[in-house]
C-alpha cells in the first residue's frame, strides 16, 4: 500500500528554509483518527516543541468528528508526537541554536491506518528571501511556458 497524504503546510516552505526532515508518529484519540482520514486536519498554526525530554505537536487544528457526539477531542490540543529518544535529542541540540524551530510539513496515513507526521527542521526566511523564491518560481513558470509554447509551433 501507499502513503496517502491528508493534509500539507505548503506556508512552512514558503516561510522557512527546510533543513531536514523527519516522520515521526502521533498519538491519536478515537475520533481524531476518524477526522484525519476525512482529510479535516489544518497545519498552518502548527509547531512543535520539546518539552521534558519528549515530542509535542501545538497548534495543529484537527476539527471534531462529525459522528462523534459527547466523545469529541479537543480541536486544539496539544499531541504527543513518536519518536525515538536519541533522535529527540539530537533536534532538541539542533533546536537549540539560534532560529532553528520544527514545523510540521504533512500528515500522512502510511499504509492506510497509521497516521504519520512529517516534521521539518527549519530556519525562518528574511522577506527578500521569500520575494527571491517568488522570483525563482515566476522565471521557472515562464521557461516552461515559453518551451511549451515553442513545441506548439
Amino acid at each position: 500500500m501507499t502513503n496517502r497524504t491528508v493534509a500539507q503546510n505548503k506556508k512552512a516552505r514558503h516561510d522557512y528554509f527546510i533543513l531536514e526532515s523527519f516522520e515521526c508518529g502521533i498519538v491519536l484519540t478515537g475520533t481524531e483518527i476518524k477526522s484525519v482520514r476525512d482529510g479535516r486536519v489544518n497545519l498552518k498554526e502548527g509547531y512543535a516543541l520539546i518539552r521534558n525530554g519528549e515530542l509535542w505537536l501545538v497548534g495543529v487544528h484537527i476539527s471534531p468528528y462529525e459522528k462523534g457526539s459527547y466523545y469529541n477531542h479537543e480541536p486544539l490540543r496539544d499531541r504527543k508526537l513518536l519518536m525515538k529518544r536519541s533522535e529527540i535529542l539530537r533536534l532538541s541540540s539542533k533546536v537549540r541554536e539560534k532560529g532553528l524551530t520544527l514545523v510540521p510539513l504533512s500528515v500522512y496515513l502510511k499504509e492506510g491506518k497509521r497516521a504519520k507526521v512529517e516534521l521539518g527542521l527549519a530556519k525562518g526566511k528574511q522577506l527578500f528571501d521569500k520575494r527571491e523564491a517568488i522570483a525563482e518560481r515566476d522565471v521557472k513558470r515562464d521557461m516552461e511556458r515559453a518551451v511549451r509554447q515553442r513545441d506548439r509551433e
